[in-house]
C-alpha cells in the first residue's frame, strides 16, 4: 500500500513505517502509569488530563486522581466542588466537570462498555480521546489523531495542505487510518505519539536520530520547521481585572462563585471589577461595593499576567480589611485558613502567594 500527498510526485512505501515506530518506541518510549494498565476509566483519566496539558505538569495529577478514585464510580459518586477542588491548577476546568459527568454515565451502564459509539458519545470525548481509550484499553483498532500525529504525518509525507481546515482533517484522518497498525493499535498508537513528543517536536526536533529521516520528504525539501501548515492565526483577547481580596480583622475572607458562560465556570473567586483598561486606586476606591463600611484598601501587585488560550489577563490585586463582615455583601464569609478547600483558578493562587509574602497575614 502506498499513500499519495497532494502535489507530490512520487510514491512513499508505507509498509515498514508502523514497524520503524513501533521498533522505536519499545527502546525509547516513557515509562507512564497508565501505560501499565488496560483499566479503561484510568486511560480515560489520563486522556482527560493530557487534552490540555503536558505530562510533566499532568502526571502529579493523574496518580493523585487514582488514589482518590480509583474506579469510575469512586469518581461520580463525589461533589463535583471536590472534583475541581483536586484538579485546582491544571485550567480548562470544563475538563474536570466533563470527566465527572463521563464517569457518572459509565457508571449508570454497570461498566465500561466496549463500544465505540458509546465512548464517543460521553462527555468531553472527541474522536481523539475515543479512538485512544478503545485501542489502548481494548484493543480495538481505531487509528489517533493529536495535534503531535498531525505533525509527524505532515511532516513525514510531505503534506502542506492546512491542518486546520476541513480537506486537511481528512487528508490526515485517511492517512492515520491507512497506518494503523490493526493487529497492535495500543502499541502502534502509544508509538506515533511519543514519536510527536520526544523526537518530531514542533521546535528543534531531533532529524539526526530519527530512524524516518530517510523517507522524511519535509527533511529532504528542508521543509520541517514549515509543518504542519496551519490556515488560521487565533485572535488573543486582552482583559483587565481587579480583585479585591476582602477580609475582615478576625480573618473572614469573602469568596464569589464563577457563573456559566466564561472562563472558570463554577470556581470561586475574590470580589472583582472587569475593565476596558487599568483602574488606578481612585478608581477602585469609587467603585468599591462596600460603601456603608469604612475599610483599609492597600494595592498589593499590579500587572500580574496570566495566558490563557485565547486570552490575554492582566489583573491587579488589592486588599481590603474591613472591620466585620458585612451581611449583605454579595458572596460567602469564609474562615481565611479555609481557603484551601475551595476550587480558586491559578490566577487567584498567585494572588494569595503574593499576599502570603506580606504583610497582610
Amino acid at each position: 500500500m502506498c499513500f499519495v500527498p497532494k502535489k507530490q510526485y512520487f510514491c512513499i512505501m508505507i509498509s515498514s513505517f508502523g514497524t520503524q515506530l513501533e521498533r522505536w518506541y519499545e527502546a525509547n518510549g516513557r515509562d507512564l502509569p497508565w501505560r501499565r494498565t488496560q483499566d479503561p476509566y484510568l486511560i480515560m483519566l489520563s486522556e482527560f488530563i493530557l487534552q490540555q496539558t503536558q505530562i510533566v505538569q499532568g502526571l502529579s495529577y493523574y496518580l493523585r486522581f487514582a488514589e482518590r478514585f480509583p474506579t469510575a464510580q469512586s469518581l461520580a459518586e463525589a461533589s463535583e466542588e471536590e472534583v475541581l477542588r483536586l484538579w485546582q491548577g491544571l485550567g480548562y476546568y470544563s475538563r474536570a466537570r466533563n470527566l465527572h459527568k463521563a464517569t457518572q454515565k459509565i457508571t449508570e451502564a454497570g461498566s465500561f462498555p466496549q463500544d465505540y459509539s458509546f465512548v464517543r458519545a460521553l462527555p468531553g470525548v472527541g474522536d481523539y480521546t475515543a479512538a485512544a481509550i478503545m485501542s489502548l484499553a481494548f484493543g480495538k483498532p481505531y487509528a489517533v489523531l493529536d495535534g503531535n500525529v498531525q505533525r509527524v504525518l505532515a511532516r513525514h509525507f510531505g503534506i502542506t495542505e492546512p491542518i486546520d481546515t476541513t480537506q486537511g482533517k481528512k487528508l490526515l484522518r485517511a492517512l492515520a487510518d491507512e497506518l494503523l497498525d490493526r493487529q497492535h493499535p495500543a502499541l502502534y498508537n502509544q508509538a506515533i505519539m511519543d514519536f510527536g513528543a520526544c523526537l518530531c517536536k514542533p521546535t528543534s526536533p531531533l532529524c539526526v536520530t530519527c530512524p524516518l529521516a530517510e523517507t522524511c520528504v519535509a527533511l529532504k525539501e528542508h521543509q520541517v520547521d514549515k509543518l504542519p501548515v496551519k490556515a488560521k492565526r487565533t485572535a488573543i483577547r486582552d482583559r483587565y481585572f481587579t480583585y479585591i481580596y476582602t477580609r475582615t480583622e478576625d480573618r473572614k475572607v469573602l469568596l464569589q462563585r464563577r457563573g456559566s458562560g466564561d472562563i472558570w465556570q463554577g470556581l470561586f473567586e475574590f470580589p472583582m471589577i472587569e475593565s476596558e483598561k487599568p483602574l488606578t486606586m481612585a478608581e477602585v476606591e469609587k467603585v468599591l461595593p462596600f460603601k456603608e463600611v469604612r475599610g483599609r484598601l492597600l494595592l498589593v501587585a499590579s500587572n500580574i499576567r496570566h495566558q490563557l488560550t485565547h486570552q490575554r489577563l492582566h489583573a491587579d490585586f488589592y486588599c481590603l480589611t474591613l472591620p466585620f463582615a458585612d451581611k449583605q455583601a454579595k458572596g460567602q464569609w469564609t474562615e481565611e485558613k479555609a481557603l484551601d478547600r475551595y476550587a480558586l483558578p491559578r490566577l487567584l493562587e498567585k494572588l494569595l502567594e503574593r499576599l502570603t509574602n506580606s504583610f497582610v497575614h
